[in-house]
């Protein structure tokens, strides 16, 4: 990562370079000022989020078995890693080139402007980058990550990040009621593609950083779930306070990464887990007894229009040529495509694989089920049965409206089934948190494998806990690097850290041929 911010004042497209205004003093031109405003800077940051989350998905998908790759042995299936590759390396990019520096220049014209919005704003998608960045790489540079001249960037640990993250994401909610300063809606309103400059949805936004930041230290002493269920109250209030990155999904350059136009999902299928999930396989025991009426909209049948799932790391049976005549349908077919021709353009696909669709970053249906698994871990066994019944009735209300609509009626035939414990007493945290794996798919990669990671896949947490246990099946045939351990972390992105902080890198045993099953900090007591 050599002179980073330099570095990325050289590469970024969306910004002007910034770091040689003394150089381009002596012909200042009136007319196109070398001055940054974080109204441009400020639109293209969530096409960064977005764009950052997809690409990786290609490989996170398949470790958390949200798909799989068509052929056996793909490195996603078998929680492996490439080496000299920047593959798994996207949020790694997004954090400290693609939101990083121009998050930067956003504080400092803000803060010189007194626009406590804008301020707010950069502060907000600093707290969600570096969290995410941490729940996906484990530790990460923080503290020397944009200090110019330097040569090496030692790491600081997670917990050191999210300390950072509880600290920025509680500034921004400050800055963001703030009433004085030149800051306004109307300014910030057409550059602020999410919620328009509404300062009430960015603070509820915060507080659902910190809600996931603290629900993800379930193994920890310092963990406390009235705080998380004190946080999730004052976070996303309905569907209409999702955070959704919008797509225009004209061509390639601004479809969504998982559009049919931009076709990089091709050579995936959808995996064995969700089809039990949707199918009602592993709430009743039983494939087929209770269909989830959002099934046909997160994923598509076979031809022969039964769902089924690829094995974790063994491929799509249609690849091979043992083919059964029924296999998993066209490369589109088991995730998000409508008909065995996909489309292209903005008609294309269905859900959240439209070219136009948008790529959520946090949903009210997530935040609910953080609730759920804060009351119930807390032995609030009423409070926690409500947000898990308002999760899925979010949740399907939300597929609803992206996809094939789904009727009162199959709603609430749904809401009554076996799939949906109907009383308090008999709800299970199984039961919460594989719902929630279904309201997050095709969305919430890292928060879904914060999960996993935190109750050790099928293993259990600390205390007992086995959510996933008999359900969630890690393959047979992981990576020879792991040493027969799942993947718990990414590695840090090839070209900078490899190339160029590979002695930093060292101290924290990232040159280990299994560095990516080091455990994380917040999964471990």
């Amino acid at each position: 990562m050599k002179k980073t911010y330099i570095l990325f004042a050289a590469i970024a497209t969306m910004v002007a370079v910034s770091s040689c205004k003394k150089y381009l003093d002596v012909n200042t031109d009136p007319a196109t000022p070398q001055d940054i405003e974080s109204k441009t800077l400020t639109p293209p940051l969530f096409s960064q989020m977005s764009r950052g989350i997809g690409y990786d998905a290609r490989y996170l998908g398949p470790v958390i078995q949200n798909w799989g790759y068509r052929t056996g042995a793909f490195v996603g299936d078998v929680h492996g890693w490439i080496v000299s590759s920047d593959a798994m390396g996207e949020i790694w990019r997004t954090n400290y080139y693609g939101l990083g520096a121009n998050l930067n220049l956003i504080i400092d014209d803000a803060t010189k402007t007194e626009q406590w919005n804008y301020l707010a704003l950069a502060q907000t998608l600093k707290a969600w980058s570096w969290q995410t960045t941490t729940d996906y790489h484990g530790d990460i540079i923080l503290k020397q990550a944009y200090e110019p001249n330097r040569y090496v960037f030692d790491y600081d640990p997670q917990q050191d990040v999210y300390a950072e993250v509880v600290r920025l994401a509680n500034l921004a909610i400050t800055n963001w009621s703030r009433t004085d300063g030149t800051g306004t809606v109307g300014k910030m309103a057409a550059a602020d593609l999410i919620y328009a400059g509404d300062a009430s949805k960015w603070i509820k936004f915060n507080y659902g950083i910190l809600a996931l930041n603290l629900n993800n230290q379930i193994n920890k002493a310092s963990y406390n779930p009235a705080k998380v269920i004190e946080y999730v109250d004052k976070s996303l209030a309905s569907n209409a306070d999702n955070f959704l990155v919008p797509h225009l999904g004209t061509n390639t350059v601004n479809a969504n990464f998982f559009g049919p136009v931009r076709g990089n999902l091709n050579s995936y299928r959808v995996s064995r887990f969700i089809v039990g999930l949707l199918n009602g396989q592993y709430f009743t025991g039983t494939a087929g007894n209770v269909i989830d009426p959002r099934i046909s909209t997160l994923i598509t049948a076979s031809n022969d229009g039964q769902y089924r799932g690829t094995i974790p790391g063994q491929g799509d049976p249609a690849s091979t040529a043992a083919a059964l005549p029924t296999a998993i349908a066209n490369p589109w077919g088991s995730i998000g495509i409508n008909s065995a021709t996909p489309s292209p353009g903005a008609g294309g696909g269905k859900y959240l694989f439209k070219d136009n669709a948008p790529m959520p970053m946090m949903t009210y249906s997530e935040m609910q089920f953080v609730k759920a698994e804060a009351a119930f871990r807390m032995g609030n066994v009423s409070l926690a049965y409500q947000a898990y019944v308002n999760g899925i009735s979010a949740s399907i209300d939300f597929v609803s409206g992206l996809g094939n609509a789904i009727t009162t009626t199959q709603k609430t035939a749904y809401m009554s089934s076996a799939s949906v414990k109907q009383t308090a007493a008999t709800l299970t945290l199984r039961d919460i948190m594989l719902q929630k794996y279904i309201a997050m798919y095709g969305y919430c990669f890292v928060e879904t494998w914060c999960d996993l990671r935190k109750y050790n896949y099928g293993d259990g947490d600390t205390k007992g806990n086995n959510p996933y246990g008999g359900v969630f099946v890690l393959p047979t045939n992981l990576f020879a690097d792991n040493g027969g351990k799942p993947a718990q972390r990414y590695r840090p992105r090839y070209n900078s850290e490899y190339l160029w902080n590979l002695t930093a890198l060292k101290k924290i045993g990232g040159d280990k041929p299994d560095y990516h099953t080091y455990k994380m900090w917040f999964s471990e007591p």
